[in-house]
């Protein structure tokens, strides 16, 4: 492996909300860190957070934007790219960028996922404002509307019934999933959640706001369409390594509760490794892995200095 042309303790590639809080704290401990960024996190087509204390309404990407100014002020190094390749020879990892290599102890995976949305028309480009997931996230700013469920999986009964706190005017479209048993049927029925069978044709969408949802030739007018996408984890770079995985077909690379991947010296965080971290969530796991990442140099720190001096 060559030399690179830097040397430092960690890079951290993605530079979303998990990225940049274990950033900040590697640097505020005075460890040298790159963080390598693509700038496109999940939630760049939401307008605003919320549920975020201190932050709630802001814009995503000004909380991302205020991240960045404040880790480069404890000498955390940003590139704006992608990272190209990565290399570990057991003593130290390689991260190859457009901007050249950077030789480091740890390597932090911060890459977050893609929503992968369902194949209906009009659906993609209200993606983060008229089509929405999370309840705890955008059911507040929804409450009292005609809010519309549209099916991507039988648990998506659950979230009709969820969002039947926000509102009595929730619509469960089927989509292409059959009556549901009868016992769920019936709760639907008892907690006055409208059942719509049928296939999902479209989403009917005037002056930018989403309006109906189409099925079967026919439109049922809605303010907001909650459904279930499905997480796609960009984990490109930990399964070229080799990182063990977990769940059904394995679908995410496993970690231990400090954050580490089966691959010595690489550390993972946030969607990559966990559907479920919103933005709170993912400062906090953060902040959890940098500390136990700065243990971790800490011990190759001391090990060193014995290896080194001697009795």
């Amino acid at each position: 492996m060559g030399s690179g042309r830097e040397r430092t303790d960690v890079v951290i590639v993605g530079g979303g909300p998990a990225g940049l809080s274990a950033a900040l704290s590697l640097g505020r401990a005075r460890r040298r860190v790159v963080v390598v960024d693509a700038g496109k996190p999940r939630n760049m087509t939401a307008a605003h957070m919320h549920g975020v204390l201190g932050h709630d309404g802001l814009s995503p990407l000004r909380l991302l934007e205020l991240g960045r100014e404040e880790v480069a002020g404890y000498g955390v190094r940003l590139v704006h790219g992608e990272v190209t390749g990565v290399r570990t020879d057991g003593a130290a990892i390689e991260v190859e960028t457009a901007d050249g290599a950077i030789r480091t102890r740890r390597l932090l995976v911060a890459t977050g996922l893609d929503d992968v949305l369902p194949n209906i028309p009009g659906l993609g480009e209200q993606w983060g404002r008229g089509v929405v997931v999370c309840p705890y996230c955008d059911g507040w700013e929804h409450r009292n509307e005609v809010v519309g469920v549209v099916a991507t999986s039988p648990r998506s009964i659950e979230q009709a019934q969820l969002l039947r706190q926000w509102s009595d005017r929730v619509i469960y479209f089927a989509n292409a999933f059959s009556e549901p048993p009868a016992d769920e049927m019936e709760a639907l029925v008892r907690r006055d959640i409208r059942f719509e069978p049928g296939s999902v044709t479209g989403i009917r969408v005037e002056d930018d706001r989403v309006t109906g949802v189409e099925v079967d030739g026919r439109v049922v007018s809605v303010g907001v369409v909650f459904t279930g996408p499905t997480p796609r984890p960009r984990d490109a770079l930990l399964r070229s390594l080799g990182a063990a995985t977990t769940g059904p077909l394995g679908t995410w690379v496993d970690i231990d509760e400090d954050g580490r991947t089966s691959i010595p010296g690489v550390w993972a965080v946030g969607n990559v490794v966990n559907a479920r971290s919103n933005v709170p969530l993912s400062m906090g796991l953060g902040s959890l892995v940098a500390g136990a990442l700065n243990a971790d140099l800490l011990a190759d720190d001391i090990a060193r200095t014995l290896a080194t001096t001697g009795p």
